[in-house]
C-alpha cells in the first residue's frame, strides 16, 4: 500500500452506522480505497503480475485499506492511471465507482438530460460534476459561495449556494438528483424538482427492500427496509418518480472504464489534502468536518 483515501463512510463504520448490514467484528482495520504495488499473486490470478501499480475499492469485508498491506480479489482491481501520481490514484475509487453507478448503470444518463448533483465540492461531487458532463449533461449542484470556481471548473452548469439560495426554486423537470443530504427537508424537495418519470439515487438512505435483497439479507431485515423507506417509495410514487438506494459495490471492471476516462484528460481527481500515515485519525477527523474540497488521502510510503 501506497496511499489511501479517506472517506466519511469509513467513520460511518467506525461509529457502527452500518452493522445491521455490514457486522464487522472489532478489532478491524478501517479503508476502503487504495493505490499500491502487488507483491504477491494467487495461483489462479491472471490479470495482474508482481510488480504492477494497481488501485482498488477492496470489497466489503475486506475492507482496511489504512494498513501497509492487504490482499484483495483480482475482479475488485484495475490498473492505476498512468497519469496519476499514487495519491491521486487513492482518492478516486470509492467515488468514482459511486459516481458511474449510479449516473451509468442505474440511471442511464444520457446527452442533453439534467441532473442535479448535491454538495458538488464533496469527494463524489467533484468526481460525479466531471462523470456528467463527458456523458452531455447539463450539471447544477450546491456548494458554498467559496467553492463555486471549483465547481464550475469541474463543469456545473448551475451553481447554487446553499447558504442563501433554494435549489427548489431554481430548478423544475429535471431528469435525475444524485442526492446525499440526510436532511429529510431535502428529500422532499429533491422529488419536487423532478420531471414526471425521473430518478432520484439516495447515497444516504433510507435502505431499500431492493438493496437487502443486493445483499442476501434475512427477511426480517428486508422487512426493516421496506419500513425504512416507505416514506420515500410513496413520495416517488405520488410524484411517478423512482426512488433507488445506492450503496457502492467493488469492481474492477468498471474501476477499468474510469482508468480510460482519467488517462484520457476527461476526468481530474480532486484532492484537497494528504496525511501521514501516522495522522489517519486526523484526517478522519478533518473528512468529519465537511469541509473538505474533494478528497483527503493518507500516505503510507
Amino acid at each position: 500500500m501506497h496511499s489511501a483515501g479517506v472517506n466519511l463512510l469509513d467513520s460511518l463504520i467506525r461509529n457502527g452506522e452500518f452493522k445491521i448490514f455490514l457486522p464487522y467484528k472489532p478489532p478491524f482495520p478501517l479503508g476502503h480505497d487504495l493505490a499500491g504495488v502487488v507483491t504477491k499473486v494467487g495461483s489462479k490470478v491472471s490479470k495482474f503480475k508482481v510488480g504492477d501499480e494497481v488501485y482498488s475499492r477492496p470489497a466489503d469485508h475486506r475492507i482496511g485499506t489504512f494498513a501497509e498491506f492487504i490482499s484483495v480479489k483480482e475482479a475488485d482491481l484495475a490498473l492505476k492511471p498512468k497519469n496519476l501520481t499514487m495519491e491521486e490514484a487513492a482518492s478516486i475509487p470509492l467515488v468514482g465507482l459511486t459516481a458511474w453507478q449510479a449516473l451509468v448503470e442505474i440511471a442511464d444518463l444520457k446527452k442533453g438530460q439534467n441532473v442535479f448533483i448535491q454538495a458538488g465540492s464533496g469527494g463524489v461531487g467533484t468526481f460525479a460534476i466531471q462523470l456528467a458532463k463527458h456523458l452531455g449533461a447539463y450539471v447544477a449542484t450546491t456548494t458554498s459561495s467559496a467553492n463555486a470556481d471549483l465547481v464550475k471548473s469541474l463543469g456545473a452548469d448551475l451553481v447554487i449556494d446553499y447558504k442563501t439560495e433554494d435549489f427548489e426554486i431554481k430548478l423544475k423537470d429535471y431528469d435525475l438528483v444524485l442526492h446525499s443530504n440526510r436532511d429529510p427537508n431535502i428529500l422532499d424537495k429533491s422529488f419536487r424538482i423532478l420531471r414526471s418519470g425521473g430518478k432520484l439515487i439516495s447515497l444516504v438512505g433510507p435502505p431499500t427492500p431492493e438493496f437487502a435483497a443486493e445483499l442476501g439479507l434475512p427477511w426480517y431485515l428486508r422487512s426493516a427496509t421496506k419500513l425504512l423507506s416507505l416514506g420515500a417509495k410513496r413520495k416517488a410514487t405520488r410524484s411517478n418518480t423512482d426512488f433507488s438506494f445506492l450503496f457502492m459495490r467493488a469492481e474492477g471492471g468498471q474501476l477499468g472504464e474510469i482508468t480510460k476516462l482519467i488517462e484520457a484528460g476527461a476526468i481530474k481527481p480532486v484532492i484537497d489534502k494528504v496525511f501521514p500515515f501516522e495522522q489517519t485519525n486526523d484526517a478522519l477527523a478533518y473528512v468529519e468536518t465537511g469541509r473538505a474540497k474533494g478528497k483527503v488521502v493518507v500516505k503510507m510510503v
